[in-house]
């Protein structure tokens, strides 16, 4: 049977895979912004206008690197299956939501390239941070992106405690989104980090056969029974 056609495989393959392609494109995205290259906060104001183009790039594949992270938690969520699993349930939800206000919160890049490209640096600058200040913004979007962050965190610590994740991926994963912004250096230890992490958990599901992935808990079950079997013998 096609991997396509294989609802157990495809979707295994799909979550496992957007777990590493998540961290790199974010790091893509990074790299490809304009004002963080730069020396100093003065000579970032008016980056955006001045690099229209960039600004396009850089916006659009932040945007995907957020919209990638979508299967993955979906997959995360998946695992949950005998432990803690109100708990993964509200995590995971958290950070859907978190992932998919992120997305949304790269569209005002553009329009800080407009305004500034068409306003000028100092104006243009102003009236987007005024509009980013807005209750709408900061409630509707910014708050619940932040919340979301805590809920992959958690849906992270979750998986670990199912034995489904490595204790320090939830840890590496959050550190390395927050600090991949810092160019340089933050760039290449932070986007390390997330791809670790990240990768970490995508590469078990990549690895599980479809029993254990349709079953979670299946392995964990047989190797507890051998185990009893080695004691008791």
């Amino acid at each position: 049977m096609s991997p396509l056609s294989d609802p157990i495989r495809f979707r295994r393959l799909a979550a496992g895979m957007c777990l590493i392609a998540a961290p790199v494109t974010y790091v893509a995205g990074i790299l490809a912004d304009p004002a963080l290259r730069l020396d100093s906060n003065a000579d970032a104001v008016g980056a955006y206008g001045r690099h229209l183009e960039q600004v396009s790039l850089s916006a659009a594949i932040l945007h995907w690197s957020w919209v990638l992270l979508v299967p993955g938690v979906i997959g995360m969520i998946h695992l949950v299956r005998r432990r803690t699993v109100l708990l993964g349930h509200i995590a995971g939800a958290l950070a859907l939501l978190g992932v998919v206000n992120f997305s949304a919160l790269m569209l005002g890049d553009f329009f800080y390239a407009r305004l500034e490209r068409e306003l000028g640096p100092f104006t243009g600058t102003a009236l987007g941070d005024r509009a980013l200040a807005d209750p709408g913004a900061v409630f509707g979007f910014q708050i619940p992106g932040f919340a979301g962050l805590a809920g992959l965190f958690l849906l992270g610590l979750v998986l670990a405690y199912c034995r489904h994740a490595p204790w320090w991926a939830p840890f590496a994963m959050l550190v390395g989104m927050f600090t991949a912004p810092i160019f340089w250096v933050g760039t290449v230890a932070g986007g390390l980090l997330y791809l670790a992490g990240s990768g970490a958990i995508g590469v078990r599901m990549l690895r599980m056969t479809d029993t254990e992935w349709a079953h979670p808990g299946t392995a964990l079950r047989v190797t507890a029974t051998n185990d009893d079997h080695r004691l008791s013998s």
